[in-house]
């Protein structure tokens, strides 16, 4: 092999190495809200598609669909990454989820966007890579009509051609999820795996591993980018791991940390100044029924049919409600306990003690999977023995007392009625 083969080679390394896989990501508008968009060349989105708008990042491809006159513009380059209120003042501060983007070379029109869309299976939370984000760039190749919001210096721009070459010839990995999730909608949750994205949130293997998912939806729901989200218990490391993801900025505490972003602290004194946090997180254990470590300050070594396991407990909850913010919000997660004959109902034990602290916001179901007894030996003990298998665990949401005590006065509500069938 030549010298010059060896150095070609090398090269070609170094490219497969630094390569940025090429991204494309849709906005939509409406007739009012076209205008401002092209001529300020920020697009922009409510919080609902914020967890699409931060992975953005400098360079990727940007499309904008005004719903009203089913037309998707573009291409656009984004020249910055996708944040969080990149100019407050735009739109009237309706929409915080932003990128500030140049066009690619002319501005055209796509017509019939939404069949055009579903044809090639792409929606709103779906990033474009690969020969999807090809096949839309080659539908925009056959049209002509440029929009007059834009004046630019053709020749400073490349071709839609030459970007479809450039994506069908990269190497690029691929560094993003084919689909990032929604929040959920409902007091009901499922996750089918612990994790989700291309890296792992936590270790699944911990005993008693948190959902990743649970705390996506809590820190989507109650935070912002750049807030300070605090777990007391942190465990394998879920909630720090789905923070960094997310843009949010983290601290985990736990009484035997299991690795070194975890700080080694009793989570009834949080070394942390009163009203400081945006949100805590706690999955606290929900008994003695796992041995997490031999600590002999560990809650986790005391029975739930206690009253210590509570009062130890309620301590957790005072410093919670002394960190944080008022008006901000605290996620427990906890599992009742049926034991050789006996329940406990821990779940409703906690949420009791934490209402004399906090307001009460929800309660949800997230159903639990992965579990030992989730066995066809142990159903069949459970239907001959007549006991039930734990099938969920609650996910209480309460929020720090912000000012004046909320009204418990008796209220009319005037309900909407609608026919059935």
């Amino acid at each position: 092999m030549s010298e010059t083969q060896l150095v070609q080679l090398e090269e070609d390394g170094k490219n497969t190495e630094t390569e940025v896989l090429t991204r494309g990501f849709i906005f939509a508008c409406t007739k009012k809200s076209e205008a401002e968009s092209l001529n300020h060349l920020l697009f922009a989105t409510e919080k609902l598609y914020g967890p699409i708008v931060i992975r953005i990042r400098k360079g990727d491809l940007i499309f904008l669909n005004n719903l009203d006159t089913d037309v998707l513009h573009g291409p656009f380059r984004a020249v910055s990454d996708g944040g969080f209120n990149l100019d407050p003042s735009a739109f009237g501060g309706k929409y915080p989820y932003q990128v500030k983007v140049q066009p690619v070379s002319k501005v055209y029109t796509l017509d019939n966007a939404k069949k055009i869309l579903n044809r090639l299976e792409i929606r709103r939370n779906k990033p474009l890579f690969g020969e999807t984000l090809v096949r839309l760039l080659e539908a925009f190749s056959q049209r002509t009509l440029l929009l007059p919001y834009v004046q630019i210096e053709s020749d400073a721009q490349e071709p839609i051609n030459q970007l479809i070459l450039s994506i069908r010839n990269s190497r690029a990995k691929v560094d993003i999820e084919e689909e990032i999730p929604l929040i959920e909608a409902t007091t009901f949750w499922d996750f089918p795996k612990q994790s989700y994205g291309l890296t792992p949130k936590g270790d699944n293997k911990y005993p008693g591993v948190t959902p990743a998912l649970i705390i996506y939806n809590l820190v989507w729901r109650y935070t912002d980018p750049g807030d300070l989200v605090v777990d007391p218990m942190c465990g394998s490391g879920t909630t720090i791991d789905v923070c960094k993801a997310e843009k949010r900025r983290v601290i985990g505490y736990d009484i035997h940390p299991t690795r070194p972003d975890i700080i080694e602290n009793d989570a009834r004194h949080i070394p942390l100044e009163n009203d400081s946090v945006d949100m805590v997180f706690v999955d606290s254990p929900y008994g003695d029924n796992i041995r997490y470590n031999d600590s002999p300050a560990n809650i986790g070594n005391i029975s739930c049919e206690a009253e210590e396991f509570y009062e130890e407990l309620e301590k957790v909850m005072r410093e919670c409600v002394r960190i944080l913010k008022p008006g901000k919000v605290l996620g427990w997660l906890i599992g009742d306990q049926w034991v050789r004959n006996r329940f406990t109902p821990v779940g409703f034990k906690i949420y009791e003690r934490l209402c004399k602290y906090f307001e009460p916001m929800d309660i949800i179901c997230v159903s639990r999977r992965g579990q030992y007894s989730h066995t066809g030996m142990w159903y069949n003990r459970a239907r001959r023995l007549n006991f039930y298998l734990r099938g969920f665990k609650y996910l209480i949401i309460v929020r720090k007392p912000a000012g004046k005590a909320r009204s418990q006065k008796p209220r009319k509500i005037e309900w909407t009625y609608y026919q059935r069938g």
